[in-house]
């Protein structure tokens, strides 16, 4: 069951749609544009259902089968928005906006999904009825999390939903998967340390945050080194620092710090968190100043259920010829929400030698495009077979 030849000849097309795409990006729940052109193609496709504005800009479609008599519903999701990045490729069709750029190939999933939904409104060779997402900001945005919470799986009856995403540095167009928890859970911190600020040449008179806030960046790497189980995953990162001073010879009086907490283990979760309030404010205090610390627990663990893995893996193989195992990832994937309602898999689709997502000079390859659409079919045509 090889890539299907009408996803060959549809190739063209979709690479225009995901050029038009790539050079007028979106980012988090302003893909107006986007959605909008969504939309207008699953009506041209003659979907059964067109809803937008779920989950505030997401769109859904609705196909049914030449025959419904299962009763099975499946959900395929594709993520729309891009990134706060200035692109770098130099491409023809490189953003036309400043400061946007789909860097992680949303487009890409957003045009494969597309062209999916096109060849199974042509064909409808199934039992059943496939529901086709398209979600705006996967990226920190918690997208997923708002379609589901507009009640995205009971007003479609959804039972099971798949996802799909590029991967760099995989070969292009294969398949790797993984079940279990596969995307880790991304927590957020904001941490504000204040202290008595004053003239840089009387620190004596002072009590400096920025040399506070300094141990406990160094602190708080000692949750991972000395705290957690070395058998278990979790990293630390603080990737802001910023003082309320820019002078030369001032001290400030407060630094605020920002920065993630990523792990693959709820009892590993809930250590991290009272381990890094206990360092940061005890820190604080042993320098005489104050800290205090926002823990805000953002996307979940994406955790792949066990039979739709295995479902997923054997189509990949039947399109492909083969299916590695993926490596656990720590960044986020907010199609977790989604997989904590209903069971269902999330794969991995090479984009070959590639720059790295979140890299101003990373680009899909369009290449991909007939292996993830015929995935995206096959699921469809292979979990509800006439």
């Amino acid at each position: 069951m090889p890539i299907k030849n009408r996803f060959s000849e549809m190739l063209p097309e979709i690479t225009a749609w995901r050029r038009d795409l790539h050079e007028n990006p979106e980012i988090l729940f302003e893909t107006h544009r986007t959605a909008g052109i969504v939309a207008e193609k699953l009506e041209a496709f003659g979907c059964d259902e067109v809803v937008t504005g779920l989950g505030r800009t997401g769109v859904v479609g609705v196909i049914k089968g030449k025959a419904t008599n299962s009763g099975k519903v499946i959900g395929l999701r594709a993520d729309m928005d891009a990134l706060p990045i200035h692109e770098a490729t130099g491409l023809d069709y490189a953003s036309k906006t400043p400061g946007a750029m789909h860097a992680c190939g949303h487009d890409g999933h957003t045009a494969m999904l597309l062209g999916a939904a096109q060849y199974l409104a042509e064909t409808r060779n199934f039992d059943g009825t496939a529901v086709v997402i398209f979600q705006p900001a996967e990226e920190g945005g918690g997208g997923g999390r708002e379609m589901c919470n507009d009640g995205l799986m009971e007003r479609f009856g959804i039972e099971e939903v798949y996802g799909m995403h590029n991967w760099p540095g995989q070969p292009l167009g294969s398949f790797a998967i993984r079940p279990g928890p596969f995307f880790a859970a991304a927590d957020l911190i904001d941490i504000e340390v204040r202290g008595k600020g004053g003239h840089a040449a009387k620190p004596h008179e002072c009590v400096d945050p920025t040399v506070i806030a300094s141990h406990i960046v160094l602190a708080l790497q000692t949750i991972v080194s000395r705290n957690a189980d070395p058998t278990k995953q979790l990293v630390v990162s603080i990737t802001s620092f910023e003082t309320d001073s820019t002078a030369y010879n001032v001290i400030p009086s407060v630094v605020r710090m920002k920065g993630t907490v990523r792990t693959l283990d709820l009892e590993v979760q809930d250590m991290a968190e009272d381990r890094l309030k206990e360092l940061a404010v005890g820190t604080a205090a042993a320098f005489g100043g104050e800290a205090t610390v926002k823990y805000k627990r953002n996307y979940p663990v994406m955790i792949n259920s066990e039979e739709q893995t295995d479902f997923a893996a054997e189509v990949a193989k039947r399109v492909t010829g083969q299916c590695e195992m993926a490596p656990l990832v720590m960044g986020g994937e907010d199609f977790s929400f989604m997989l904590n309602e209903r069971p269902g898999a999330y794969i991995l689709v090479g984009n070959g030698d590639t720059a790295a997502v979140h890299h101003p000079e990373y680009n899909f390859d369009d290449d991909a495009i007939p292996t993830g659409c015929s995935w995206w079919a096959e699921i469809v045509e292979n979990r509800m077979p006439i």
